[in-house]
């Protein structure tokens, strides 16, 4: 027998699996994990522990296309991981929905 959470789940995912599918819903809802991956990116650019990637980065004579390189990298970075995140997490919850509904014609049988 179902439980009164699972079903409220299987009513909750039914309403809304379609729209949690689209690519800017999935952007905008991981964009605060990617955010933090890029901060952790630049933190460890910032604080100079490697020191040979600090003297490359202070000797390059085109410094403006390195840090341009950079940012896109980053912002690249930052769109795979919240995309990837929550289409992770839109395949979990399609997964428990389907064995749910499988769970409750399997009882209805």
């Amino acid at each position: 027998m179902l439980t009164n959470e699972e079903m409220q789940f299987i009513s909750y995912w039914e309403k809304n699996r379609n729209k949690k599918k689209k690519f800017w819903k999935q952007l905008a809802i991981g964009l605060p994990v990617g955010v933090l991956f890029a901060a952790a990116i630049f933190i460890n650019m910032v604080s100079g522990w490697y020191k040979r990637a600090t003297m490359v980065f202070n000797s390059d004579a085109s410094l403006g296309s390195l840090v341009m390189v950079l940012i896109i990298a980053v912002l690249l970075i930052v769109i795979f991981v919240s995309v990837f995140s929550e289409k992770v997490k839109w395949e979990r919850n399609e997964q428990n929905y389907l064995e749910l509904l499988n769970k409750k014609d399997k009882q209805e049988n």
